[in-house]
């Protein structure tokens, strides 16, 4: 594992260095049942509630909608939202120990066990919105993963993901966002900084796309 020191904090710096998947997915193991009290509790980790309620927004409160939360995690995402009426609501993420935690939240439809690097296994089309909430950063999913949610969202339907600061810059997100609005394969809806993990004192870019076409 790298020497390089991104976060304060010893958990955060191995998840953010990690030099492979298997190292990172051995972190996320020895870490997951600690992972909601440690994210919100000790480093103040509050872009869940921001992703929720930006979702929300977007979709002008249509609970009905049909979710993927892509790189859930324990799923704070999908507890914030369920909070907010949303009731049909799958899971992904490339780590069966976070997987397991965000089903004892008993808020899912399904679980899916994948790695956002490569093709999702979701034909097109096939939800109203997806969110993707602390998987755009050091050491996780590059921008290369944002046709994926594209395909997999019906026309018209919302497109919500942070990319935490730093990572922003380093890993070259903008460009691949722009590269998509000038194909036109999504239109931009808002684009702004909000607070990542307070007592890292760190932020994220929170952006909402919207699929073009009419919604089914």
């Amino acid at each position: 594992m790298t020497n390089q020191r991104i976060a304060k904090t010893e958990i955060l710096n191995k998840v953010y260095t990690a030099d492979n998947h298997e190292e990172l997915m051995d972190v996320y193991q020895a870490w997951a049942s600690d992972y909601d009290s440690d994210l919100v509790d000790r480093f103040g980790y509050v872009a869940h509630i921001a992703s929720a309620k930006t979702l929300d927004q977007a979709l002008c409160c249509q609970h009905d909608a049909v979710i993927l939360d892509a790189g859930s995690g324990t799923g704070l995402v999908g507890k914030e939202l369920a909070t907010l009426g949303y009731t049909t609501m799958d899971a992904l993420d490339y780590s069966r120990d976070m997987l397991d935690e965000a089903a004892a939240k008993g808020i899912y439809r399904s679980f899916f066990q994948a790695d956002m690097t490569k093709p999702l296994p979701f034909a097109d089309n096939t939800y109203d919105a997806v969110v993707c909430t602390g998987t755009f950063t050091y050491g996780h999913v590059r921008g290369d993963a944002f046709a994926e949610l594209i395909r997999v969202t019906r026309p018209g339907g919302t497109i919500v993901f942070t990319i935490r600061e730093g990572a922003f810059e380093d890993y070259g997100y903008r460009a691949k966002m722009l590269e998509l609005e000038v194909q036109g394969d999504w239109e931009l809806l808002s684009f702004y900084d909000t607070p990542y993990q307070i007592e890292e004192e760190n932020t994220c870019k929170m952006c909402t796309y919207r699929v073009p076409g009419a919604a089914a």
